[in-house]
């Protein structure tokens, strides 16, 4: 399977996956990525490159960085975005980005999934 393959693939059970969390709850990208088998990083390389319809319609606000943090790496406006619609949800967040009171709120992806992405 080509590797285009396999990210389309890869890109399709992120979206499904967060699409599941539901409000008022988070999870990380570390969560998504160790049920799907893959690196964290590559779950928050699909976010990152959400369509604007896509980003309208999808939850992504809800997926945050490891310890329940508003990823560092996102531009400080995204940041803003993603803390008032968790806030909105009613999550606290403290001034470091770090949701409060996580485990009332932590959505749990599910249990690792033995799963091949490409054929190699």
């Amino acid at each position: 399977m080509a590797a285009s393959q396999a990210y389309a693939r890869i890109r399709a059970e992120v979206l499904r996956l967060v699409a599941l969390i539901p409000a008022g709850k988070f999870t990380t990208y570390g969560s998504i990525a160790l049920h799907m088998n893959v690196a964290p990083r590559h779950v928050a390389s699909v976010l990152a490159r959400l369509t604007e319809e896509e980003a309208r319609a999808l939850p992504w606000h809800r997926v945050v960085a490891a310890e329940g943090r508003i990823s560092q790496g996102m531009e400080p406006s995204l940041q803003e975005r993603q803390r008032s619609l968790l806030q909105q949800e009613g999550m606290r967040l403290d001034d470091r980005g770090y949701i409060q009171d996580t485990d009332a709120h932590f959505h749990v992806v599910g249990l690792r999934r033995n799963i091949r992405w490409s054929e190699d």
